[in-house]
């Protein structure tokens, strides 16, 4: 399992720094495909609880939330959030009462703004001053905060964070997390981005809290569902949904707390 993730690790993270340097169109791209791949993961999860999620037009809001951090200026989300509620809840009106249709048009709802709107937030950042280093520290102090918890709560773990939800989580780990992610962030926001201390490490203590809820939120939805992972796309990682799930919360609160920066 280790030697997966390694491998999986090796060939991903050089690919993610290129596109996250070139901004644009291609990290736009990369993150369409991966939002749409982890958006219909957490369909199907739905549909295994018997939901009855439309699918398509999930997806296609999905793109569109995500659109709006590339075109910010076109008010893209204003004008889509009341029509995705509205058609979606009409598509389970054709499909005339079918069982799990309350719970699809919430959920296909909820997928495309949990994931879409979230991964719009790595655009809004890219287009910041320093863009692409303030992506590359977001990405690389939950994966080094995401690593310590792993290794420390392997080591060392025995107090259980949250046992119904996700078994395998400890205080230790947390612990590792924070003792890994505060410090990487810190420096890194010093150093690339001149920050003062303060706001690195409060920069670094969100973003581990956020991407330990974020981690936590995902395994909710699976254990309701009773699977480990996603899907089994990623050797070693599980689902594209698995991958991101941490990343879902950090970037929106390290995005808040870097424009709120801005203005102390």
């Amino acid at each position: 399992m280790l030697a997966k993730r390694v491998a999986s690790a090796f060939i991903l993270i050089p690919i993610i720094v290129l596109l996250v340097y070139l901004g644009s169109w291609p990290l736009f791209i990369a993150l369409a495909l991966a939002g749409l791949v982890a958006c219909y993961e957490f369909l199907d999860l739905l549909k295994r609880m018997g939901a009855n999620p439309t699918v398509p037009v999930s997806l296609l809001f999905l793109l569109l939330f995500l659109a709006d951090g590339f075109w910010p200026t076109w008010n893209i989300l204003h004008w889509t959030v009341w029509p995705a509620m509205a058609l979606l809840l009409t598509v389970q009106v054709f499909n005339r009462n079918r069982p799990g249709s309350v719970h699809g048009w919430t959920g296909a709802l909820a997928g495309a703004l949990y994931i879409g709107l979230s991964l719009s937030f790595f655009l809004r950042m890219r287009a910041l001053d320093r863009g692409d280093l303030r992506v590359l520290i977001i990405l690389g102090g939950t994966w080094i905060s995401d690593s310590g918890a792993y290794f420390v709560g392997r080591a060392y773990g025995k107090r259980r964070l949250a046992p119904k939800i996700s078994p395998n989580k400890t205080w230790e780990g947390v612990w590792g997390g924070i003792a890994t992610g505060v410090p990487s962030v810190w420096l890194a926001s010093w150093l690339l981005l001149g920050l003062d201390h303060w706001q690195g490490i409060v920069l670094g203590v969100v973003l581990v809290a956020a991407a330990t809820v974020g981690d936590l939120a995902e395994s909710v939805i699976k254990r309701q569902v009773g699977v480990k992972d996603s899907s089994d796309l990623i050797p070693g990682h599980g689902g594209m949904l698995d991958r991101i799930d941490s990343l879902l919360f950090v970037a929106p609160a390290l995005y808040y707390c870097m424009v709120l920066f801005y203005y102390l």
